[in-house]
Parts: C-alpha cells; structure tokens; sequence
C-alpha cells in the first residue's frame, strides 16, 4: 500500500508571521502605555479651619567684594562674623525662616562656605546659596 503522508518526516514551523503580529502588539503597547492613566478617588480628611500658616519673612544675607556682609540691610564685619551672627539671630531672627545667600563673584569659596557654615551653626535649616542663572 502506498502511503500519501509520510509520517516520519517533521512538519517545518513557520512562526515568522507570528514574531511580526507579536512585534508590531509590542510596537502599539509601547506607544500606548505612558498615556494610560489609572485615577482612584480618594476621600481626603478636612484640614481645621482655625490653623493658619504663618508666613515668615526670609532673611537675605549680602556679601560684597570687601568683605563688608549685610543682614536684611544691617551692616556686619566679615571678622567675627559667626558670634556675631549667631547673638543677633537669636534675638532678632526666626530660626525656621528660609536664609538666602548671595555673594559676590570675585570671593573665595571658602569664605562663602564660612558664611554658611555659621548661618547652620546658628540653628537655621532651610539655607541656600543664590545664583545669577
């Protein structure tokens, strides 16, 4: 008898048509998936009407090319600037208010690094260094 079908010999597969359908599924899942937004509502608590946040005013500290250094416009010495600072802090500044510092380019890094080190020193946490950009 004369078979038609050879059942020995091995199908071939042919999964490139699948590897093109699978690529192009992952090409439009790419371009889809960051505009996929999931929003869930939520009940937030009601925040007491009676607390207020107080605003405090920032302190700028001004240091020019002499060495001449300005407190919200008072005028301090460069030499025994970190005492000094400190007793005026303590009696006329809020140690949660936010320091700005500004300092002229020609000076020393070190010496703006001192600066800030006695403003840390001094009990003040939000301090940052103001730039021209």
């Amino acid at each position: 008898m004369d078979d038609l079908f050879d059942w020995d010999s091995a199908p071939e597969l042919n999964i490139t048509p699948l590897v093109d359908v699978m690529l192009v599924l992952l090409a439009i899942l790419m371009v889809i998936a960051p505009n996929v937004i999931y929003e869930e509502m939520i009940n937030l608590p009601q925040g007491s009407a009676s607390k207020q946040i107080e605003k405090r005013a920032p302190v700028h500290i001004t240091i020019n090319q002499d060495g001449v250094i300005y407190i919200n416009k008072e005028k301090f010495d460069m030499l025994g600037f970190a005492d000094n600072f400190h007793r005026y802090a303590s009696a006329n500044l809020d140690d949660k208010s936010s320091v700005m510092i500004s300092a002229d380019r020609s000076l020393d890094y070190g010496v703006v690094i001192s600066i800030l080190g006695a403003v840390k020193r001094a009990g003040f946490s939000e301090v940052s260094l103001a730039t021209n950009g």
